[in-house]
C-alpha cells in the first residue's frame, strides 16, 4: 500500500509541477524580466562588464522553469505521500480527500506562507551572492521552526479539545502557534539586501507571485493526490462519486 501511495504522490506532484509552471510563466516571468532589466541598467550605468549568459533567457523561462517546477513537484509529492500514509486516520474521521487537502494546507502555511513573512522571496538578480549560504540557512531555520510549531499546535489542540471543546481548543492552539512564530521572527536576524532604487511594484508583485506559485503547487498536490488516494483507500466512495458525476 505504501508503494502504491508513493507512486500516486509522484504522479500528483508531476501534475502540480506543470500547473505551477503555467502559473509561474504567466505571472512570474514578467517580474523576473523586469528585475533583470533593472540589473542590466545598473550595470550599464556603472560601466560594469556584462556577465556571460550560460543558459539563454528563453530556455530559462520555458524548459528550465518547467523542469524545475516538475522536479520540485515530484519530490514534494513523494514526501507528501509518506506524510499522508502516516496522517491518514490520525487526524480525525476524515476521508482521503479531506485528509490530503488538510495536509497540503498545513504544508503551504508552514513551509511557504509563514516563512515568507520573515524572509520574503526576492527576484534572482536581487541580493548579495556572498551571503546566499547564510540566507539559505536562515530560511531553512524559519521553515523548521514553523513546521515544528504547527505540529505542536496540532498536538495541543488534540489535548485541549476534549476539555475545552474543538472551537476553544483551536483558538488556544492557534494563539500558541502565533506567539511561537512571533518570538522566532524577533530572534532571527533580518535580511535587507534589496537595492533602494529597485522598483517597489516589481518586488511586491514578484513576492505575491512567488506565494501564488507555491499555493498552486500545494493545491495541485493536495487535491490531485487526494483524488488518486481515494481510489485506493476508499474504492466504494470513489466509485459512488464517479457515478454521481456522470448522472
Amino acid at each position: 500500500m505504501a508503494r502504491t501511495l508513493l507512486v500516486r504522490g509522484l504522479i500528483a506532484g508531476a501534475f502540480a509541477g506543470v500547473l505551477a509552471f503555467l502559473f509561474a510563466y504567466v505571472f512570474g516571468e514578467p517580474q523576473v524580466d523586469a528585475a533583470i532589466a533593472f540589473e542590466e541598467a545598473l550595470a550599464a550605468a556603472s560601466n560594469a562588464p556584462a556577465e556571460a549568459e550560460v543558459v539563454s533567457r528563453d530556455v530559462q523561462s520555458t524548459l528550465g522553469l518547467l523542469t524545475g517546477t516538475v522536479i520540485m513537484g515530484v519530490a514534494l509529492g513523494a514526501v507528501f505521500a509518506i506524510l499522508f500514509a502516516w496522517a491518514y486516520g490520525r487526524v480525525g474521521a476524515l476521508h482521503a480527500r479531506a485528509t490530503s487537502a488538510l495536509l497540503a494546507l498545513g504544508a503551504f502555511i508552514a513551509i511557504t506562507l509563514v516563512p515568507s513573512t520573515k524572509y520574503p522571496a526576492n527576484p534572482p538578480t536581487v541580493g548579495n551572492p556572498d551571503t546566499i549560504d547564510r540566507r539559505t540557512l536562515l530560511f531553512i531555520a524559519m521553515i523548521a521552526i514553523s513546521v515544528l510549531a504547527l505540529i505542536a499546535a496540532w498536538r495541543l489542540f488534540r489535548q485541549l479539545a476534549p476539555s475545552l471543546g474543538s472551537w476553544n481548543g483551536a483558538i488556544v492552539a492557534g494563539l500558541v502557534f502565533v506567539v511561537v512564530i512571533a518570538v522566532a521572527e524577533l530572534i532571527l536576524p533580518g535580511v535587507q539586501e534589496t537595492p533602494r532604487a529597485f522598483p517597489a511594484d516589481v518586488l511586491w508583485h514578484f513576492r505575491i507571485t512567488s506565494i501564488g506559485i507555491n499555493a498552486v503547487l500545494w493545491a495541485g498536490i493536495g487535491l490531485g493526490f487526494g483524488a488518486l488516494a481515494e481510489r485506493v483507500l476508499e474504492p466504494t466512495a470513489a466509485r459512488r462519486a464517479t457515478v454521481t458525476a456522470g448522472a
